[in-house]
């Protein structure tokens, strides 16, 4: 069976974040996953930093169908996540006549509040619908290198040249919005992860400790 693609975002201030995400996604798959973590650094990505992104992939998650040669399926999603369902689920879904599927949120955040390690919260249009998202790569030619490099943040998060036809829904417990309970297939600490010192006590930080654990404990029996 050929891997399933993931694309994980990445940033330098907190890998820890990407890296027990990927071990929570390959614990519970039932299918073999190639995740790549997306490193600025280690792409040829030209788009001068925009004073409002918060993170290293605000927008080089929109290269992933340039990633993938526009062709096939491939998961993105942002690394302040922990995942507890068969990933392998999503990629079964069928993907005939969409671009994506996501968590359509309905979520109306506050300007002026912080998310993440402390920075300002910003209110847009389709808030966090491109936090994870299963992509037909075929069909997002509109997201080119050149556009990601160029066109408007909202131009992209909003999924402005995508049909709205096109845009499909995901189960709503694959992006559940810092909240945890036997549903949940995927948790997202939108108001900062565990792994910031000033976020350590998060409601459902204590589960996020102890898939960090497991995964620190795996590495230290590798490198052994």
């Amino acid at each position: 069976m050929t891997p399933h693609r993931i694309f994980i975002g990445y940033d330098k201030r907190m890998p820890i974040a990407s890296q027990v995400l990927e071990h929570s996604l390959r614990k519970h798959s039932s299918q073999p996953l190639d995740i790549r973590l997306l490193k600025i650094d280690e792409l040829d990505f030209r788009r001068p930093r925009d004073p409002l992104q918060t993170t290293e992939f605000t927008y080089t998650r929109f290269l992933v169908p340039h990633l993938c040669g526009f062709q096939g399926t491939a998961l993105f999603m942002d690394n302040d996540m922990l995942c507890f369902g068969d990933v392998a689920k999503i990629f079964a879904l069928d993907m005939t006549g969409l671009a994506i599927r996501c968590v359509k949120h309905d979520q109306k955040a506050a300007d002026g509040g912080v998310k993440m390690d402390g920075q300002k919260q910003t209110s847009y249009p389709r808030k966090n619908w491109s936090s994870f998202m299963m992509l037909n790569c075929a069909k997002l030619t509109a997201w080119s290198k050149d556009s990601v490099e160029t066109k408007p943040g909202s131009w992209l998060h909003r999924f402005e040249p995508i049909p709205d036809g096109e845009i499909g829904e995901l189960p709503k417990t694959w992006n559940t919005l810092d909240w945890h309970d036997q549903t949940t297939d995927l948790i997202h600490y939108t108001e900062g992860g565990p792994w910031f010192e000033r976020c350590k006590d998060h409601p459902y930080g204590k589960v996020w400790f102890q898939y960090r654990d497991e995964y620190l404990a795996r590495a230290g029996a590798v490198k052994r």
